[in-house]
């Protein structure tokens, strides 16, 4: 009975002739895009600066910051005052004035004060723009301190060496494409059949509901498993990323994730009347979902509250699989808690499917 359901499952994804595109070029597509554009990295920050030194020194501070990458110098003001007016017209983002005396000040006490005045309408820019225009500052000041070396910091940075922010985003993108692909995919496919009227010749036949839930959840089980290997291809060739852990690992934990997801989608179909009833229901979990998992704001970072709904979030516990089976090569002894979770969740979706679904 079930092979037969499946054959025709198969058979209808197939006809299909829009669905294939959204299963297949969609993903390919986001993945390639989303990790260039959902970049926190901070680049190309318009820099005015007030000189009032006119000494070598601030020159050459300047030239560094400007040969860093992150600053792109678009005004050079007189006055602090002309420099807070390039602000306002947005001219300009930061603006840094260096003080009378401040190659004195820096060779007599070995540090001198600047200024810096950011814009903060957009905090990020803002906030991030000053910490690098102060960590590039105090840099250049330690240079010219003469440390003896024993006393110098060396920075190492663990798992990701170059602070590539793609190498965080890609996998945790894959998990939310997966996401997709298992949650709004599946959550049309029941609801599809009650407007066509297909589904009544089904709940006419002794077919039990668990035998035709799972007829459902099968199929786009195995595209997640299709889509799942073309994202890692597509990591690999357009990043150059490659798991450092097992890729096993990634895909037993893929296998349940996706049951997780499917069966959410089938919960969400049973209880819908029309597709579009159910692309908002599951739009409307699966935004929040995807904003309490730590795909862009670390989870660190949040308010307690918000932290504690996480714990309730299954994209939450993949993301941080993924990332963790990524850059650090970490085992399933060391996440099999998050195994756990993860098989509950889809023990309660599933079971939630079942329950929801009437044959009438």
């Amino acid at each position: 009975m079930l092979k037969f359901l499946l054959e025709k499952e198969f058979k209808r994804i197939k006809r299909d002739r829009f669905l294939p595109r959204i299963i297949f070029l969609v993903p390919i597509l986001q993945l390639i895009i989303l990790p260039f554009a959902a970049d926190f990295e901070m680049r190309n920050i318009n820099l005015g600066i007030v000189d009032n030194d006119h000494s070598e020194t601030s020159r050459q501070l300047t030239e560094k910051i400007h040969s860093s990458g992150y600053f792109r110098l678009k005004d050079v003001s007189s006055s602090y005052r002309q420099g807070l007016e390039a602000i306002e017209v947005d001219q300009t983002d930061i603006l840094l004035e260096f003080p009378a005396n401040f190659e004195r000040d820096l060779q007599r006490e070995g540090s001198a004060n600047v200024l810096i005045a950011a814009n903060a309408i957009n905090g990020t820019k803002g906030g991030l723009g000053s910490a690098y225009l102060t960590q590039i500052i105090n840099q250049y000041q330690l240079e010219n301190r003469a440390i003896e070396a024993s006393s110098r910091i060396s920075t190492i940075n663990l798992f990701n060496p170059h602070l590539n922010y793609k190498n965080y985003m890609v996998p945790a993108i894959i998990v939310f494409l997966l996401t997709i692909i298992g949650g709004f995919l599946s959550a049309l496919n029941i609801v599809s059949e009650k407007e066509k009227g297909t589904i009544e010749q089904i709940n006419v036949t002794p077919v039990p509901k668990t035998i035709f839930l799972l007829s459902k959840l099968i199929p786009f089980w195995i595209i997640g498993f299709i889509l799942l290997t073309i994202g890692m291809l597509v990591a690999w060739l357009v990043y150059g990323l490659i798991p450092v852990g097992s890729f096993g690992t990634i895909y037993l934990f893929a296998a349940v994730y996706l049951v997780v997801f499917t069966g959410f989608g089938l919960a969400v179909s049973s209880i819908s009347s029309t597709q579009q009833q159910a692309m908002f229901t599951a739009f409307f979990f699966l935004i929040i979902f995807a904003l309490l998992s730590g795909l862009f704001t670390p989870i660190s970072s949040m308010p307690e509250w918000a932290q504690t709904f996480t714990l309730f979030n299954p994209i939450r516990y993949f993301v941080e699989v993924m990332r963790m089976v990524y850059l650090k090569g970490s085992t399933f002894t060391e996440l099999s808690a998050h195994f756990g979770i993860i098989c509950l969740f889809a023990v309660a979706f599933n079971a939630l499917a079942v329950i929801s679904y009437r044959k009438n």
